[in-house]
């Protein structure tokens, strides 16, 4: 049976998108079956995020509809084998898609898979609703920006509600300015919102499903080390974080730290 895990924020623009993308290649390459589910209808662009657009033939919405059979819709990723796509579909209609929907689609693919990661739409909305009510578990995304912080308290508070396991991602993390106590680190945001945090993603702009993992060990940034290391800990269920003030401590992290505030 496959883990079904939502990636969610409450805030658009945090980096959900491109965590579940992320998150899926990696696993993959540790030889795991993945499909990412776009759940994010009308605003749906997983499959732009993977290059998968062009050969996209039937959405979910064929599937809730009975024009062809959840396998049939699944897009395989051309960079790693075992990983597919569930195109979202390019409106969003609520009244033919339901979390009792996804669920039934989960579980028609629960067992050829080893997870299912459900992108799911920005606020608290009944797409929102529609896509936690159908996982397990939960990654609740934030960066530490105020506004991002305060839509995942609530989003927090709803998914308690639901009494899944929730985790924290956060991305976009500057080592430089949780130094000079210009950023809440990982431990103040997962203090603040009472959840454990799993993952801390830079700021990088390596982070990006066009190249993420196309490297070997030396050519990898701290945005693929960050993003594999998130994948390990849910793989393994371990609570390894990646420490972005480490290149900013020291002499010479001194001097970058100065570096970057004079540019």
């Amino acid at each position: 049976m496959a883990r079904v895990i939502v990636v969610t924020s409450g805030k658009g623009g945090v980096g959900k998108t491109t965590v579940t993308a992320g998150l899926g290649r990696a696993l993959a390459k540790k030889g795991k079956r993945i499909v990412l589910m776009d759940a994010d209808l009308g605003l749906n662009n997983l499959d732009v995020v993977m290059d998968a657009e062009s050969r996209v033939v039937y959405d979910i919405l064929d599937v809730v509809e009975n024009r062809c059979r959840p396998r049939q819709a699944l897009v395989e990723d051309l960079v790693a084998p075992g990983l597919f796509i569930m195109p979202g579909a390019s409106y969003d209609d609520g009244d033919k898609i339901s979390g009792q929907n996804l669920r039934a689609i989960v579980n028609a693919l629960s067992q050829s898979f080893d997870y299912i990661f459900i992108d799911c739409p920005a606020g608290i909305e009944v797409g929102f609703h529609r896509a936690v009510s159908a996982a397990d578990e939960a990654l609740v995304v934030t960066t530490p920006h105020v506004s991002a912080l305060r839509d995942a308290d609530k989003v927090v508070a709803i998914i308690k509600s639901y009494k899944i396991k929730a985790s924290l991602v956060v991305n976009r993390a500057r080592g430089d300015m949780i130094l000079g106590q210009e950023q809440l680190s990982c431990n103040d945001i997962s203090e603040l919102l009472q959840i454990a945090p799993i993952g801390v993603l830079p700021e990088d702009d390596s982070i990006n499903t066009y190249n993420c993992f196309l490297t070997d060990e030396k050519g990898k940034t701290d945005g693929d080390r960050a993003i594999d290391m998130l994948a390990e800990n849910i793989l393994l269920g371990t609570d390894k974080l990646f420490d972005v003030t480490k290149k900013y401590r020291g002499f010479f992290g001194g001097l970058k730290r100065s570096l970057k505030k004079i540019v």
